[in-house]
């Protein structure tokens, strides 16, 4: 099937969550993917969760639609063929995505020497090349110190988050800075190597969200639990047990949900007695107990399919709280009815609701989500297409255990 990206060709030697999710979000647009991974797998090969079996679902969810090339990489032969295929030419190639520090057989001046117009891009832990984690660059930038219950002394209780936000913004980031450098070279020939720093996409993210100027201002941001910071939003509980929550981020939000509830009166009153503006998102905030208390005694008495009904019908921003279990059991959108995902029978995992693509382009159609490829499982391929290795040389690599 045509693709966006088809006839783009990128090796990519990574591990973990940032580099893999580039490389599938490339691979998921056309591009041919190529993995390049140890003989038995490389770190993150077996990295939970995991099947029953031991089959790492982490690594089949980050790897689907791609190729995978398995080399012993400890012997200078593998190490050249490594070094050839992200070589090997191609006007659409000589691209290479790697979290891993350059050097070695990923050495860019090396590669250069190579291959002028080579493309590199290196996800780094900090700018000098140092290591880190989503975790522990997520406690550098003061992220676990604004989480948790109301109350909390910044300096007391770290909350860390279970989710790698800065992963999943840099594997993205990947995405964007190959495409770039490549549209670079298509329109002046010259490649180069780009660095991404995770530390860096971390502070750049707090910065944009004006967390830094506003520690430079002299404000320490405090925590305020499930409470949405500058306007009115939180989880509430309905009659019947449920919870949801209502966010009244903008005006027509905020009407909706005073419209759902009939609380418009009430709403009017407590802004003349408290002397806040409650159409200004600011001042409802600075209301939010006050307003929670309106919204809860609503809900106390309604049921979810009453509130659920109430809320929809106008419009009102809201969400229902669930488990990953009901995720997948019971909301439609997490279903093949979102053409987004499909059902996919991964080898050693069995069949299971995989997604594709989120950006859905007017001009191409959808690819479905691939699975992940087995490791090693293009080898002979791969070598034979961009190498021409033949059959015989083939056996004779693996014969010496270089593939």
């Amino acid at each position: 099937m045509n693709a966006i990206l088809s006839g783009m060709r990128v090796v990519e030697a990574a591990a973990f969550v940032a580099a893999p999710l580039g490389g599938m979000t490339l691979a998921q647009m056309g591009a041919d993917v190529i993995r390049i991974d140890p003989l038995g797998g490389g770190l993150d090969h077996k990295r939970w969760p995991v099947t029953h079996d031991d089959v790492s679902l982490f690594w089949c969810g980050l790897n689907k639609s791609k190729r995978s090339v398995a080399l012993d990489l400890g012997k200078p032969e593998a190490r050249e063929i490594a070094m050839d295929l992200i070589t090997a030419p191609g006007e659409d190639a000589g691209i290479l995505l790697t979290n891993f520090p350059p050097r070695g057989w990923l050495d860019h001046d090396k590669l250069r020497e190579r291959r002028q117009d080579l493309i590199q891009l290196t996800v780094q832990g900090d700018r000098h090349g140092g290591s880190a984690v989503d975790y522990t660059i997520n406690s550098r930038v003061g992220i676990p110190y604004i989480t948790g219950d109301e109350g909390g002394a910044a300096t007391q209780e770290a909350v860390n988050h279970v989710l790698p936000a800065w992963d999943l913004v840099t594997g993205q980031m990947a995405a964007v800075g190959l495409l770039a450098a490549e549209r670079h070279r298509l329109k002046t020939g010259q490649g180069q190597h780009v660095k991404l720093p995770l530390e860096d996409v971390a502070l750049a993210a707090v910065s944009h969200l004006g967390l830094i100027a506003e520690a430079q201002l002299g404000h320490q941001r405090e925590r305020h639990g499930n409470e949405l910071f500058g306007a009115f939003g939180r989880d509430f509980k309905t009659a019947d047990g449920e919870r949801l929550i209502v966010v009244g981020l903008t005006l027509k939000q905020w009407q909706a949900i005073c419209e759902a509830m009939g609380l418009h009166e009430a709403v009017k009153a407590l802004g003349e007695r408290l002397g806040l503006n409650l159409d200004l998102e600011g001042h409802r905030f600075q209301a939010r107990k006050e307003l929670a208390a309106l919204v809860d005694a609503w809900m106390s008495r309604h049921s979810f399919a009453q509130a659920s009904e109430a809320l929809t019908k106008q419009g009102a921003c809201w969400g229902k709280y669930q488990t990953l279990t009901q995720l997948v059991t019971q909301d439609e959108a997490c279903s093949t009815a979102n053409p987004m995902f499909r059902m996919i029978n991964q080898p050693g995992v069995g069949p299971h609701l995989a997604a594709g693509l989120p950006l859905n382009f007017s001009g191409m159609d959808r690819l479905p989500a691939g699975i992940a490829p087995a490791l090693g499982q293009h080898t002979g391929e791969v070598l034979s297409e961009l190498l021409g290795i033949t059959q015989a040389q083939y056996g004779g690599l693996r014969a010496r255990g270089i593939v």
